[in-house]
């Protein structure tokens, strides 16, 4: 014959009753105790009854459902980067004149080679004449070395000289072709410093203020005639945390990884590649300094700006993936509710690798599991869980799960007032998270 088990409020009831007849039959102190520990084991029974026995009792939860996908996971580091040029030129004299024509204005776009400034090189110029007059002087007495040096030669073969008077003609055209070669030098320098009456742009660039005019007298390497900055490419530098810095010395062995950088003013984005990365750790700050290259044809970087930069240090390979709004935190740790047979409610604990976005990649679930999304704050471990479609994404169904979730968390308030009657501790355990 099989016994059924008694219901926990039948049980409550009893205890009460017995308490009662002890109380008005004046029973001795020992009556009254038995009476209380009875009463204490019977709510102890119906508080622990009340736990997943009540959740798998309660109405069904209605939820949203998604699967545990697996797929790779970029690991992207978000930080406020600088906007640096590749290279940024001062250009200056390298004699003391005066300005004699600008040929350049205020934010032209110059070329390597195109001449920018001329100064007044008239004292250049007359330098050259005389140094050429020089050498044409000493060329003409090296001519005339030359035939002394013919004729001796030629007197020595009919004994009418001796041959030291020939190593003399020698010896003076030697010095006389010496002197023709120090002349040539001089005329060389002599153009070199007037060159430099002729500034050219040094590189590829936008140019800056313009603060010289023609007129203007300038110091040899102390006057700033104007700034050239190359834009295109361009540098972006920010600072990566030093736990990174395996990573981005990796990525930088391998070709150099993506780095996108937005622009907080018009929410424009461009792709670069990681270039550089210093060569020590700022002890001050934990940082390292690095720099990403890019293609700035249509000018949207400008030097001295401030972007947001987002790069991928490294990949998670076949990550298991699940939406960060499954993730519960509760006194138990992370988890997130997984069915299980019978549609029921299962909690599982699992640990948060990585987080961007929507998304999160963690350990302790495999792909395909299904996992609850939307209504998870009505959920208790062991609770029937009832799907229902998304509609309208994210939003529209968490609307939905929080009118399901308040019709659903009365149905159990009604069913677990009638289990916590019996005091303080079932009404507690079942109102606690998993």
């Amino acid at each position: 014959m099989t016994m059924s088990r008694p219901s926990p409020s039948l049980a409550a009831a009893l205890a009460v009753c017995i308490a009662a007849l002890a109380a008005c039959s004046g029973k001795n102190d020992g009556a009254a105790a038995a009476a209380e520990t009875a009463s204490a084991a019977a709510s102890g029974a119906a508080g622990a009854a009340s736990g997943p026995a009540a959740a798998a009792s309660a109405p069904p939860v209605s939820v949203t459902l998604v699967r545990a996908q697996k797929r790779d996971v970029p690991v992207l580091l978000e930080s406020t980067g600088t906007v640096v040029p590749l290279s940024s030129v001062d250009v200056r004299p390298q004699m003391t004149s005066v300005v004699s024509r600008v040929h350049i204005r205020e934010g032209q776009f110059v070329r390597a080679g195109e001449l920018l400034f001329t100064l007044d090189s008239r004292a250049d110029e007359a330098n050259v004449a005389k140094v050429r007059a020089q050498m044409a002087r000493d060329e003409a007495s090296l001519a005339d070395a030359r035939r002394q040096l013919q004729r001796s030669r030629e007197l020595l073969a009919q004994n009418f000289i001796s041959q030291g008077a020939v190593d003399a003609s020698q010896a003076a055209v030697d010095a006389q072709t010496a002197l023709v070669a120090s002349d040539k030098a001089a005329v060389d320098a002599a153009r070199v410093s007037l060159s430099y009456a002729r500034i050219t742009a040094p590189g590829a660039g936008r140019v800056g203020t313009i603060p010289v005019f023609e007129g203007s007298a300038v110091q040899a390497n102390q006057t700033t005639l104007v700034t050239i900055t190359r834009l295109d490419p361009i540098n972006v530098s920010f600072n990566l945390p030093q736990r990174h810095l395996t990573d981005a010395l990796a990525a930088l062995k391998e070709g150099g990884s993506d780095v996108v950088a937005t622009l907080p003013d018009k929410g424009a984005t461009l792709t670069g590649k990681l270039q550089f990365v210093d060569n020590a750790v700022d002890a001050a700050s934990g940082t390292v300094k690095v720099k990403a290259q890019f293609d700035n044809r249509a000018g949207q970087l400008w030097p001295g700006a401030f972007a947001n930069v987002r790069m991928t240090v490294r990949t998670l390979k076949d990550a298991v993936v699940i939406p960060q709004a499954a993730v519960v935190q509760s006194p138990r740790g992370t988890v997130v509710f997984t069915v299980g047979e019978g549609n029921k409610a299962v909690p599982r604990r699992i640990e948060v690798l990585y987080a961007q976005g929507e998304d999160a990649a963690v350990g302790g679930l495999k792909p395909g599991e299904r996992i609850v999304l939307d209504g998870r704050q009505n959920v208790r471990p062991g609770s029937t869980l009832v799907e229902r479609a998304r509609e309208g994404g994210g939003r529209a169904s968490g609307a939905a799960a929080g009118a399901s979730g308040a019709g659903s968390g009365a149905g159990r308030g009604r069913a677990s007032d009638a289990a916590g009657a019996s005091g303080p501790n079932g009404a507690q355990r079942g109102s606690t998270a998993p």
